[in-house]
C-alpha cells in the first residue's frame, strides 16, 4: 500500500509539473502575445507619428513658400496698371518736341496726374486733407512755426509743404506742414 500511496504522490507531482509547465507555458505565450500587441500599436503610433510630422512639416514649407510669393508678387498689380501711365509720359515726352503751345502740354501733363492718381486711389492710396486742420503729430510733420494771423489759427495747419498720404487708412507718409502759433 506504500508503495501505491508512493506511486500516486509521484504521479501527483509529476501531472502538478506538467499543468505548472503547461500554465507556465500559457502565461508566457499570454505575455508573448500581449508584447506583440503592444509591439504593434507602438509601431502603428511611430508610423502615425512619422507621417503627421511629414504633414506638418510639409505644410510650414508650403506656407513660407506662399508668403514668399505673396511678398514678392505683391506689388505686380500696381505695376501693371502704372505701365500704361509710363507709356503716355514717353508719348507726351515725344510729343512736346512738336508742340509749340504750352496749353497741351499742359493738359497733356494733366491728364497723365489723374490718370496716375486715379490709378492710386484704386489702390487705396488717400491724400491727406491738412490745411485749417489742427495739428496732429501721428499724421503731420511741422517744418516750421509761424505767427497766426488769425487768433482760431493758433495750433492749426497753415500751409502744406509736401502732402502725406494714407493707404488703407495706414499713415505711409507723413505731410510736411506750417504750424500756426
Amino acid at each position: 500500500m506504500q508503495k501505491y500511496l508512493s506511486e500516486m504522490k509521484s504521479k501527483k507531482k509529476k501531472n502538478l509539473k506538467e499543468e505548472s509547465e503547461k500554465e507556465t507555458k500559457v502565461d508566457s505565450a499570454n505575455e508573448a502575445s500581449e508584447e506583440s500587441v503592444v509591439k504593434e500599436i507602438n509601431i502603428d503610433f511611430k508610423d502615425k507619428y512619422v507621417r503627421l510630422y511629414s504633414e506638418f512639416e510639409n505644410y510650414r514649407k508650403r506656407t513660407a513658400r506662399e508668403k514668399i510669393d505673396i511678398i514678392t508678387n505683391a506689388s505686380e498689380n500696381v505695376l501693371k496698371e502704372i505701365i500704361p501711365i509710363l507709356d503716355d509720359f514717353e508719348r507726351a515726352i515725344a510729343n512736346n518736341e512738336n508742340v509749340e503751345e504750352i496749353s497741351t502740354i499742359k493738359e497733356g501733363f494733366e491728364l497723365i496726374h489723374n490718370k496716375i492718381f486715379k490709378t492710386l486711389t484704386n489702390q487705396g492710396l488717400t491724400p491727406m486733407d491738412s490745411i485749417g486742420k489742427s495739428f496732429d503729430p501721428d499724421i503731420h510733420e511741422a517744418i516750421t512755426k509761424i505767427p497766426a494771423t488769425k487768433n482760431k489759427m493758433k495750433g492749426k495747419v497753415m500751409d502744406v509743404i509736401e502732402k502725406g498720404y494714407t493707404l488703407n487708412e495706414k499713415v505711409i507718409r507723413f505731410a510736411k506742414v506750417v504750424v500756426g502759433e
